[in-house]
């Protein structure tokens, strides 16, 4: 591949869902095994982004790749964690949150949701810590955020159960429906996404799931699922019958209104229903 196929191809990345950040707008990490190496991938970058940030060795380039996903990691587990415990004092671990991120200094907001996904986030943390294992280090603090994140899929179907039988409803039979089995939203990426997760224990649990994601319309075989399934279509008339109604990816296309006022029951994962007293927040 030729330097200026690479640089087209670079450019064409999609902007990031966050309005108004761009890929070139985001600074570029960048190092090599020589100094010329580090010299030519300073260059190429610059044509591309708007700022880079040279650093000595490609080692440093990837640890601190490793930092930013594992800061993500860990505070997601914290806040995470800490859903839960909101959840049995009755607090909204959202108010809390927004409340928090009015502090100018000392405080980054962080986000729950149904679990991890991604080609990073969820995997980057424990390749760390199998390379420490390397040098005699165990990595506690890593792989404690790590055991919270991979159980929230389980946290979410206890509350499932719980909202379902609430309404007189076991989980053997019952009819769910999972809204967004993409790991994020606006996206259509499923790599490492809870929401298999989420669908499996249900299944398990023989309960009759389905989904709908516009992002992806058919379900292909991954490393740990092969679900057979395709997306089905949105409406008043099939939300109304499904006993449950999951929101696992909060896609900016949902019709929100459509779903609060037809479905029977909602879980929430994403906070998108924060303020309404009669979801479930999961």
């Amino acid at each position: 591949m030729d330097i200026e196929h690479l640089k087209n191809s670079i450019r064409n990345i999609p902007d990031y869902p966050k309005p108004g950040i761009q890929f070139k707008d985001i600074p570029k990490v960048v190092s090599g095994i020589t100094e010329n190496c580090r010299s030519v991938v300073e260059a190429l970058y610059s044509s591309i982004v708007n700022n880079t940030v040279p650093v000595s060795t490609t080692r440093v380039a990837e640890m601190t790749k490793l930092l930013e996903n594992i800061h993500r990691a860990v505070n997601i587990g914290l806040v995470n964690e800490l859903k839960i415990v909101a959840d049995k004092m009755d607090i909204n671990i959202f108010e809390v949150i927004e409340a928090a991120a009015t502090k100018p200094f000392g405080f980054t907001p962080y986000y729950p949701g149904p679990g991890l996904g991604g080609h990073c986030i969820p995997i980057d943390p424990f390749y760390l810590t199998w390379k420490a294992r390397e040098y005699g280090i165990h990595t506690r603090f890593i792989e404690l955020a790590g055991e919270i994140n991979t159980a929230m899929p389980v946290y979410v179907v206890q509350k499932i159960s719980e909202a379902l039988a609430q309404n007189g409803k076991n989980l053997q039979g019952a009819k769910v429906l999972i809204l967004g089995v993409a790991y994020k939203k606006n996206v259509d990426d499923i790599r490492e996404t809870p929401a298999f997760r989420i669908i499996e224990l249900l299944q398990e649990k023989k309960a009759k799931v389905d989904y709908h994601d516009p992002y992806v319309q058919q379900l292909h075989q991954t490393r740990d699922y092969n679900f057979q399934m395709s997306s089905i279509d949105l409406s008043a008339e099939t939300l109304a019958g499904y006993d449950l109604v999951i929101l696992t990816t909060d896609h900016d296309v949902f019709d929100y209104d459509l779903i609060l006022q037809n479905a029977k029951r909602i879980v929430d994962t994403r906070g998108r229903y924060r303020h309404s007293k009669t979801v479930v927040k999961a």
